[in-house]
């Protein structure tokens, strides 16, 4: 099998659909992150909502941690055909009602809704890919799903910028979700593949987790809701919500997460730092772009576009390269400083107020980082992870990663409305320093990880073991 699935590659034989599948959803999740983006000003101002700014990016990342924990449990148990079902319905449901939104509540309302599917269904991709792919393919499979990002990068953030123009931003999502529809229609062959495991290695359903992800979710909502609250209020839900989110995060993380210990620990907190410092910032390169530099949305969206180009240029080429002329340090290491110089250039754009196009260089350097950065984290995910334990393995990879991102746009929301918003002289610079501190934080886990396993014999598919 190993063999064969070498010379075949992932376009080949019986991986063709599932590999065509899993792409086309990540493209719609690439589409909706980065046309929601460039339009979100222009939403905050069309329904009165700058001041929940943020917490319109937070939303739907919270409310995926309890979709992911629920998800990687459920799937554990009945395969994930189901999960897949379920999720892509609360997705679809969550997108109408953001689409026809009146108020910013609702609006709000709609994307927790849409952020619980969209979680849920990232937890079935990864299981689809560590239990239909063999190990060596796995580079490849991560590869192709930054390289789904391609497309949406260059007629993404143009396209939402000239629809919202010209029609309105409620149109941008209804597209979305017409693109959602089929994606899904693609994939449904493939989760005929998932099949459940025997009942005796069915694993319990975990309540306890279950409980404490949607703990979780409210703890790191508060911190998001925190910057619209008056100052003694305010101090409240922060002190709440960090303490709250750190006691509710780490029975979902593997032991050891938030010391950096060696292993899985080490790559689901370096994957949660790198998110929050990454994401954190995104949030406020199109707003920043067009309220210092007078850009419209499409002209904005500019940024988002080269960022995800280089993002899928580099792990093209963190695929080619393989693993032992990139190791794990390398990659890790070099992502990190490539993330380092997009935060020090928007920040650098931002206190000296610099040419438009010098934040638009850094954030494509910034996203070359994450592009080398993500799939080693995916594959080093699967690989310390043990069969059967898969679906927890990759929940906690994606609540790590909705968690730090989620956080990041929490601190990056309070410095940025403390500071006077986008009035305040200093409101942008203090959203990419604190960033740009998250960020070196990420170097501890780099030197805890530890030594890292070579690749595992290919697992075979639920199908096949039956």
């Amino acid at each position: 099998m190993s063999s064969v699935a070498r010379r075949s590659g992932i376009l080949s034989g019986r991986y063709a659909l599932a590999t065509l599948g899993m792409v086309a959803i990540v493209g719609v999740a690439a589409f909706q992150n980065l046309a929601m983006t460039t339009v979100m000003p222009e939403i905050s101002r069309d329904l009165d909502g700058q001041t929940l700014y943020a917490l319109a990016f937070a939303a739907p990342l919270a409310a995926g941690v309890p979709g992911m924990v629920l998800a990687g449990t459920w799937t554990d148990r009945s395969g994930g055909r189901i999960v897949a079902w379920v999720s892509a319905a609360f997705f679809a449901i969550g997108t109408a009602v953001v689409m026809t939104a009146p108020t910013m509540e609702v609006f709000l309302a709609g994307r927790l809704v849409e952020g619980f599917g969209a979680g849920a269904i990232d937890v079935v991709l990864y299981v689809l890919v560590a239990r239909i792919f063999p190990a060596e393919l796995h580079g490849p499979v991560f590869a192709g799903f930054a390289a789904a990002w391609v497309v949406p990068a260059l007629v993404g953030p143009a396209l939402a910028g000239v629809v919202t123009e010209v029609w309105g931003w409620h149109w941008v999502f209804a597209g979305a979700l017409v693109i959602a529809v089929v994606a899904f229609a693609l994939l449904v062959p493939t989760l005929a593949r998932l099949h459940a495991p025997p009942v005796e290695r069915r694993p319990p359903w975990r309540a306890g987790r279950i409980g404490w992800s949607v703990a979780a979710a409210v703890a790191i909502l508060l911190l998001n809701v925190a910057p619209d609250l008056g100052p003694w209020a305010r101090v409240v839900a922060v002190v709440v919500g960090v303490v709250g989110a750190w006691a509710a995060l780490r029975p979902l993380l593997p032991a050891g997460t938030f010391r950096a210990a060696a292993g899985l620990p080490s790559v689901v907190l370096l994957r949660g730092l790198v998110a929050a410092a990454f994401f954190g910032s995104e949030a406020y390169v199109p707003f920043l772009l067009q309220e210092r530099h007078g850009l419209s949305a499409s002209a904005a969206g500019l940024a988002l576009t080269v960022a995800a180009l280089s993002w899928a240029g580099a792990s093209w080429l963190h695929g080619r390269l393989g693993e032992q002329r990139l190791t794990a340090s390398r990659t890790f290491g070099t992502g990190l400083a490539l993330v380092l110089v997009s935060l020090l250039s928007a920040l650098a754009v931002a206190v000296w107020d610099l040419p438009w196009w010098v934040l638009v260089a850094g954030w494509f350097v910034g996203g070359a980082g994450m592009g080398a950065m993500y799939p080693r984290l995916s594959m080093l995910t699967l690989r310390f992870s043990g069969e059967g334990d898969d679906g927890f393995a990759s929940s906690a990879l994606t609540i790590a990663d909705a968690s730090g991102s989620v956080v990041g746009l929490a601190v990056t929301g309070l410095l940025f409305v403390g500071s006077g918003g986008a009035e305040g002289a200093w409101s942008f610079p203090l959203v990419f320093v604190a960033m740009t501190v998250i960020a070196l934080l990420g170097t501890v886990a780099v030197r805890r990880l530890g030594p890292v396993p070579a690749a595992l014999a290919p697992r075979a598919a639920a199908s096949d073991r039956r």
